[in-house]
């Protein structure tokens, strides 16, 4: 068949030329998605105060809750896709995709019903004060409303990539946060909407974002033709879909959860300043791992292509070169993250004690990041490669078996530094589990390998 020559070039190509071939655009892609929130948080910021951030950090594990879902499905469903074109079989990978879609549509109205029903207790749940409540009330109920182009956009965006549309994928995230970034000062300050400003550029450029890449399919561009008769459930392909994607809908509604908590022992002891540190600070490192997570989003369809091929030296190969690159990257965020803490926070706020405090705080968090970026690629490679026990044991470890127990219990003893530190030692602690795993993995590739000329005689 003529398409799945289109996607050889993942089976034979250079590997670190192909890895950057692959992982920049879906970088840039990753980051210009976390850069829709770091630009509404800085405008909103610098235009309506501290207490406009804290209601964008309690709006945050909202919409990862939506972003869970769709991350879920689409790298699950990429993982497929890969696999199936690996093996020649472009109408299974059709179908994957025609499911992902349905299964990411219906997820999404059922959530933004849930949303809207319950909106006030869900963000006092979240930990909305009585001060903050009425700026997220006004940010949530706009921005939920463009939930449906949100979650959309973001499996595309992993389907896309996984037929190796790496350019497509990383531009139809880049149009909607340059648009953002532009309508961001124009509703917030020339129109003087404030938050609600900041939440109608969201919904308009999550719009265009979604178009894009759904144009892509419609003007034939993709090499997955995809039809009507695609877009329904197999709950069959939707079942390996979902538990191929459970770690990374764990990491979302991982992060989610974690903001809950996190909220919440914040306000306990720290207050609405404390939250509001942590919403400029995560969004910080947020801009750090987004790269790193671009490179292995783009490592992940050539380790599914070439182990769905069985040539398990090649999946070894790429995978120590997306170590080496992911650790590389971190590095260089890092340095930024330990030498300049203070001009990242000065970006959001011009209040110098709340900079001081929160330079201080960005530190700390970021102790550990390099040995994150291992964690992450270990999580991601055995997605591709339909390793579900480890895969799904990784998506559990950090945030959940590690993180949330450490931020639940230190506090107690050392009060809101409790859960700064739980993140330098939830990285620790996850990256060394990760390793553990790694090093197995890697022996056993290197066994099949040397089985393949035998087999092939």
């Amino acid at each position: 068949m003529h398409e799945p020559h289109k996607t050889e070039f993942l089976g034979h190509d250079a590997i670190f030329p192909l890895l950057l071939k692959m992982g920049i655009p879906a970088a840039i892609g990753m980051l210009v998605n976390a850069l829709y929130n770091v630009v509404d948080t800085i405008f909103v910021g610098q235009g309506v105060g501290p207490l406009a951030i804290a209601a964008l950090s309690i709006a945050f594990p909202i919409q990862m809750i939506v972003s869970a879902v769709a991350q879920g499905l689409g790298v699950g469903t990429a993982s497929i896709v890969s696999r199936r074109l690996g093996e020649r079989r472009t109408e299974d990978a059709a179908v994957a995709i025609g499911t992902a879609y349905t299964a990411v549509l219906l997820v999404t109205a059922l959530l933004i019903a849930l949303l809207f029903a319950f909106m006030r207790p869900i963000l006092a749940f979240f930990g909305a004060s009585d001060a903050v409540m009425p700026l997220a009330l006004e940010y949530t109920g706009i921005v939920a409303a463009g939930f449906f182009f949100f979650s959309m956009s973001m499996c595309a965006s992993n389907l896309v990539r996984a037929e190796g549309n790496a350019k497509a994928s990383m531009f139809g995230m880049l149009i909607g946060a340059l648009l953002n970034t532009v309508l961001d000062p124009i509703f917030i300050f020339g129109f003087g909407l404030g938050v609600k400003g900041a939440a109608i550029a969201t919904v308009i450029s999550q719009m265009v974002s979604c178009a894009y890449l759904f144009s892509i399919y419609f003007r034939g561009k993709s090499h997955v033709p995809i039809k009507r008769s695609h877009l329904r459930i197999r709950p069959r392909v939707l079942g390996d879909s979902a538990i191929l994607g459970t770690p990374a809908f764990i990491q979302s509604a991982g992060m989610s959860l974690l903001a809950l908590i996190i909220n919440n022992s914040l306000g306990h002891y720290g207050g609405d300043n404390a939250i509001t540190t942590y919403g400029m600070t995560h969004k910080v490192l947020m801009i750090i791992i987004m790269p790193i997570l671009g490179i292995v989003q783009g490592f992940q369809p050539i380790a599914g292509y070439n182990y769905g091929a069985r040539n398990f030296g090649r999946v070894r190969a790429s995978l120590r070169t997306a170590l080496l690159t992911s650790f590389t990257v971190s590095l260089a965020g890092y340095a930024i993250m330990m030498l300049a803490p203070r001009f990242a926070v000065s970006l959001f706020l011009n209040d110098p004690v709340l900079i001081a405090s929160s330079a201080r705080v960005l530190r700390i968090m970021a102790l550990f990041i390099p040995l994150a970026a291992i964690q992450i690629t270990g999580s991601v490679y055995f997605q591709a490669v339909g390793k579900r026990g480890e895969s799904f044991l990784l998506g559990l470890s950090r945030q959940y078996l590690i993180l949330i127990p450490i931020i639940v219990v230190l506090p107690r003893f050392i009060g809101v530094d409790g859960v700064w530190f739980a993140f330098p030692l939830a990285d620790l602690i996850a990256s060394s589990l990760t390793i553990t795993l790694l090093v197995r993995e890697v022996r056993r590739l290197g066994t099949e390998h040397a089985k393949l000329p035998a087999a092939a005689e």
